[in-house]
This record gives C-alpha cells, sequence and structure tokens, in this order.
C-alpha cells in the first residue's frame, strides 16, 4: 500500500472524483507554486470506491469554493501543526467566470473568443450551472 506522509500545514483536498485531481492541479496553477504537492490518484475509497487526493503542504491562498464546479463532493481539510483544524465542503458560487467552457457551438463565446464564460448557478442541488449567454447547461458530469 502506498503511504504518503502527513503534512504539518496546508490543505488537503480530499473525495476528488478519480481522475479528476488534474483539472483541479491546472485550475489551480499548482505549477507555478513553490509548495510541496502530492497528488494520489486512484486510492481506494469505502464510500466512492475509487478517488484522488490532492495535499499542498504550506501556505495557501485560494477561494475554495470555486472548487465545487469542478467537482462538487470535494472536501476541504484544513491543517495545522500536522492536526485537522477545518473540514468544509465548497459552496457553490452563484456565478463563475472563465472556470468552465461552453460547449454549445453555436454560443457567441464558440465565435467572439475573447469573451468571458459566464456560468450562472440554476439549480444548487444538482450542481447546475448554465451560461449566461446561450442557457447551455454545465454539470461536472457532462
Amino acid at each position: 500500500m502506498l503511504n504518503i506522509g502527513g503534512i504539518q500545514e496546508g490543505v488537503v483536498m480530499d473525495h476528488i472524483v478519480a481522475g479528476g485531481s488534474m483539472d483541479i492541479y491546472r485550475y489551480l496553477e499548482l505549477e507555478k507554486s513553490d509548495a510541496c504537492v502530492a497528488i494520489i490518484k486512484n486510492a481506494k475509497s469505502n464510500a466512492m470506491g475509487r478517488k484522488d487526493i490532492i495535499k499542498i503542504e504550506g501556505k495557501v491562498d485560494f477561494d475554495f469554493d470555486i472548487l465545487g464546479v469542478l467537482d462538487p463532493n470535494i472536501t476541504i481539510n484544513i491543517i495545522k501543526n500536522g492536526k485537522i483544524v477545518e473540514k468544509r465542503r465548497p459552496n457553490l458560487p452563484e456565478r463563475v467566470t472563465n472556470i468552465i467552457r461552453c460547449k454549445n457551438p453555436r454560443c457567441i463565446t464558440s465565435i467572439e473568443q475573447e469573451l468571458p464564460h459566464r456560468f450562472k448557478l440554476t439549480d444548487r442541488a444538482h450542481a447546475l450551472y448554465r451560461c449566461e449567454y446561450c442557457e447551455q447547461k454545465f454539470k461536472k458530469a457532462d
């Protein structure tokens, strides 16, 4: 069994859908960070079967609520002095810009490349967003 050590200060993002950690890694631009980052892909999970985990050692300053758009089931654990001091789930933001892209080929964002991709939350229970320009729906499972 793989053993990745604990961290003293930082963040552990848990319950990421298997294979989804790299999307989060890219969105948070962790490749540009000086922080020590561990990505665990396809870890065994009793609840999910398989899951991904991201551990970031050191101080981090992210809007973790935005991660709910990429994976609404993610759990965020804040670590200080080697212990979890806060455990939370992201609150889905009402509006997001340039986090997800509209897949409708007739949307104005497909034609006008410089336009921001803006989505509004239309169904919180199902984490459903719609494009503000064309109403195309986006749900992470799509």
